[in-house]
């Protein structure tokens, strides 16, 4: 956990994330670029990874993927969830394909996935209208995919509505599964005591993992603990005080209804989870609860 410094006090006036105390819960690589956005705006940040993405490492995954990507050439599409799966689906494909196949179409669930492809030399496809899987799946070039071969580049696990739904629609789908998620281990009072110090006012939760993880972290279950059994007095009053005050940023309808589940009060969301769609939510969130 770390601290941006805020900006000068002579820049203040010019710095419109004044006031913004911000909890960002990706994992710590991709927090970097955010943080050092909302510090130059004049707000501070709080790195809290819930979330950390490690390349798969046993020989079996390894081998699994391996099978994938030297037959990448027998596939229409290639579909990409996050920009994890694009970053690590790239590394892969260019260890064994000098130039992609001929042929094969790629598609990204969010604007920052398809930014990545997009630097390949390939025809890349994402929606305007969203940043779910839903809206990847209303496609024009996803309704008619009967007899296609479809490369679903993603972590283990995870939802299987695209999966499902393209082969009710006559595709068939492979995982290619090149990266795993391991949830770190903190100690919830060093965590509460520190949001605490630092008046965390804005918690940006960019997946439903990661809501889940934070909730389940903090103990938030309508005022009890993880477990469902009644936390200390002293304790239990502050997670509901956190549950009624912090300002939730979420990227979909879908993370919102969860994080609301877990009991947060204020919930707003963006739109997307790409730094571009945060920046713009925590510039509109006015005025800002204070967490007491």
């Amino acid at each position: 956990m770390s601290t941006a410094a805020t900006q000068p006090a002579s820049l203040e006036g010019a710095k419109p994330l004044l006031g913004c105390r911000v909890l960002l819960t990706r994992p710590g690589t991709q927090a970097e670029k955010i943080a050092a956005r909302i510090a130059e705006a004049g707000g501070t940040v709080m790195s809290l990874p819930m979330l950390e993405i490690d390349p798969v490492l046993l020989k079996d995954d390894i081998e699994r993927v391996k099978t994938r990507i030297l037959a990448l050439d027998q596939y229409d599409i290639a579909i990409f969830i996050s920009t994890n799966a694009a970053t690590l689906g790239l590394e892969w494909i260019h260890q064994y394909w000098p130039q992609l196949p001929v042929g094969l179409s790629a598609y990204a669930v969010g604007p920052s996935t398809a930014e990545i492809l997009r630097r390949e030399a390939w025809p890349v496809f994402c929606s305007d209208g969203g940043v779910t899987s839903e809206h990847l799946l209303a496609l024009a070039g996803l309704q008619n995919v009967e007899g296609k071969r479809v490369a679903l580049f993603r972590g283990q696990g995870g939802r299987e509505l695209l999966a499902d739904t393209l082969r009710e629609r006559g595709a068939r789908v492979d995982y290619v599964e090149v990266y795993q998620r391991r949830v770190p281990i903190y100690d919830r009072q060093e965590v509460l005591n520190e949001m605490r110090t630092k008046n965390i006012n804005v918690a940006v939760l960019t997946s439903l993992q990661i809501v889940e993880s934070f909730a389940r972290l903090l103990g938030l279950r309508d005022g009890r603990g993880t477990q469902g059994e009644q936390t200390e007095d002293k304790a239990r009053t502050a997670l509901l005080s956190l549950q009624q005050h912090l300002c939730v940023i979420v990227p979909s309808e879908r993370v919102l209804e969860a994080a609301r589940a877990a009991g947060f009060v204020h919930v707003t969301e963006a739109g997307g989870a790409d730094d571009d769609a945060i920046i713009a939510r925590l510039l509109h969130l006015s005025p800002l609860p204070e967490t007491p």
